[in-house]
């Protein structure tokens, strides 16, 4: 190539570039639509905040920071679910009431004895809003905290406001059958897929209108939409910058490798990775030869997903300091991966190498339980161990998607 051309065609892959960011205008989340109309659905009202750190603006400042500096704004109470307010505490830590250092404001745990705010906790509130970042699948404590957050401020009768952000597994791709009766939990709180495609401003639409709450109650919901994001956006289209929503998922793309080796790790038998520098990244066990393993996956020609052999020791947790062999997990392409199913797969090419090392025999009973829980039903786990072959399971997983997506068609704020 000529090099006097060089100069020139940087040039124009700067101006294309350029032109394309103009053209995308930036997501604008609902704390920062609500502040640029000076905060009008709060003004002159106590106000209570359900919140945690991932909840700040394109420029970092925390949502508790902006409404309690906020001249028109009376902050008078501060909710924080698991791990706390600002992400002070470990994942499962049972949390007390405490005052929040910055602000000298009372922050009631909703992650400890109590999950419900009171009506005591709610005396000095008028409005109770919300803003968490959630990562968009059923087993994330934070849609059932929304929940009950929701159903408490039915029963006081006071309106209820959603700061709506992304979902960062976009609003289209739904996977997972919904929760069965008698599998209901904080873990799988609503009848809904396993990632159920919705931002949560939708989703409490969804449970406001379909009547999950207690008792069928309704609250005054009023969800502050965001602006400039679409359906088909992941998280890192948005431009938005991610904060750490639980220790665990520290990254953009931790929300997808959640998905894939979630439940697994729910079994405490096989490593997914937490206790490493990769959580939920990664299908490690003592015995396992992990280059064995590796080109069985490869053999099996899995969509979207490729894998590599891994040897690592963790740091902490159930297999801290035993040193581990396994896979892995690449997304390759994202998009035609099938994330709930990966697991699945890992456990088929797990069984066909060491069919004595059933997991589901080696897991502690409550541990069982759990992974059901999580699952909402316990027909996977018994369909799938009968062989330990994913095109069994795979219609039970299924078939509940096209019905959700008609279902929750009415609820979406926002196009595709």
């Amino acid at each position: 190539m000529n090099a006097t051309r060089l100069p020139a065609l940087l040039l124009l892959a700067c101006l294309a570039a350029h032109a394309a960011t103009a053209a995308t205008p930036p997501v604008r989340t609902g704390i920062e639509v609500l502040r640029d109309r000076g905060f009008d659905l709060l003004r002159g009202k106590r106000v209570g905040l359900v919140t945690n750190a991932t909840a700040v603006d394109r420029g970092l400042q925390a949502t508790l920071d902006i409404l309690h500096r906020a001249p028109s704004v009376r902050l008078t109470a501060v909710f924080g679910p698991e791990h706390g307010a600002r992400g002070e505490f470990a994942a499962g830590d049972k949390v007390e009431n405490y005052t929040d250092a910055r602000t000298g404001l009372p922050v009631y745990s909703l992650y400890g004895r109590i999950r419900k705010p009171t009506a005591a906790m709610l005396e000095n509130v008028d409005v109770l809003v919300y803003d968490i970042q959630d990562i968009g699948v059923r087993s994330y404590t934070y849609i059932a905290t929304m929940g009950q957050a929701m159903e408490a401020a039915a029963e006081k009768g006071i309106p209820f406001v959603v700061l709506d952000r992304p979902n960062p597994l976009g609003g289209r791709r739904i996977e997972g059958n919904l929760v069965e009766p008698g599998f209901t939990s904080f873990v799988s709180p609503f009848p809904v897929p396993y990632v159920y495609g919705l931002t949560c401003g939708e989703l409490a639409q969804m449970i406001n209108g379909e009547g999950w709450l207690g008792g069928g109650v309704r609250c005054s919901l009023t969800v502050v939409r965001l602006e400039g994001w679409t359906r088909g956006m992941m998280f890192e289209e948005t431009g938005l910058p991610w904060v750490p929503t639980s220790p665990h998922v520290p990254s953009v793309e931790s929300p997808r490798f959640y998905v894939a080796t979630g439940v697994l790790g729910e079994l405490g038998v096989i490593s997914e990775g937490v206790g490493f520098t990769i959580p939920f990244q990664v299908f490690a066990a003592e015995w396992i030869d992990a280059a064995r393993l590796r080109d069985t996956l490869a053999a099996m020609r899995i969509p979207g997903v490729n894998f590599r052999p891994v040897t690592f020791k963790p740091f902490y947790g159930r297999s801290e300091g035993t040193t581990l062999h396994g896979v892995q997990i690449y997304f390759t392409d994202p998009a035609a991966a099938d994330l709930l199913g990966v697991q699945f797969r890992l456990l088929e090419a797990h069984h066909r190498l060491y069919p004595d090392k059933d997991p589901f025999a080696m897991a502690e009973k409550s541990r069982i339980g759990m992974f059901d829980r999580v699952a909402g039903t316990d027909r996977i786990r018994k369909l799938f161990q009968k062989a330990f072959r994913y095109e069994d399971i795979r219609g039970e997983l299924q078939k509940d998607v096209a019905p959700f997506r008609a279902r929750s068609a009415r609820y979406r704020l926002y196009a595709n």
